[in-house]
């Protein structure tokens, strides 16, 4: 192990941990929304990850129509300007240039740019998508049919898909990948 890697984690050592220091890491599970991690850490002890990706949803579950729209909207558009500018969290990074976002042709990118802009005009928050094992033609077929939704059916689609992003990144923690 490397000065820079962090030892892994286990379930034990992460339901021992105080409240600050769990939230410490386990923060950006959600992304720039480490209220979920705070009130998941009540749940203590965690059986599985199961239970604390349980616990995490509750947390969402229960929140309020603003936390859920704030949570939503704590989401980077998918290569858009904070990609661009080299502003997103490491995992945000790491998981769209697994999609190859990062690879796009100009045209592409205009029209992912273009497919993000409308969707959030439409909906009024950034289109989100849990990118793992999707390619970046796959991502923009979803984001043109999800332009067919209704509001609120958008926004439980982003609500599961931030669910599964989480799980992908609770279960990259917890087996001592990097997040």
């Amino acid at each position: 192990m490397t000065q820079t890697q962090t030892p892994a984690l286990t379930l034990d050592a992460l339901s021992s941990l105080s409240q600050e220091a769990f939230v410490e890491r386990l923060g950006n599970i959600f992304e720039h929304s480490p209220w979920i991690s705070r009130d998941a850490w009540l749940a203590r002890p965690f059986s599985s990850v199961d239970a604390l990706h349980a616990a995490m949803m509750r947390v969402v579950d229960q929140a309020t129509d603003s936390q859920r729209l704030a949570l939503i909207s704590a989401h980077p558009e998918l290569a858009g300007k904070e990609a661009a500018s080299g502003n997103l969290t490491t995992a945000s990074t790491d998981e769209q240039r697994g999609a190859g976002l990062d690879q796009c042709s100009a045209q592409e990118l205009h029209r992912l740019r273009q497919l993000n802009a409308t969707y959030r005009e439409r909906f009024g928050f950034p289109f989100v998508v849990a990118v793992k094992g999707l390619s970046r033609y796959q991502i923009m077929d979803a984001i043109e049919s999800r332009l067919r939704n209704d509001r609120d059916t958008e926004l439980a689609a982003c609500l599961r898909e931030i669910g599964k992003i989480a799980r992908f990144r609770l279960d990259s923690l917890l087996s001592g990948e990097a997040a």
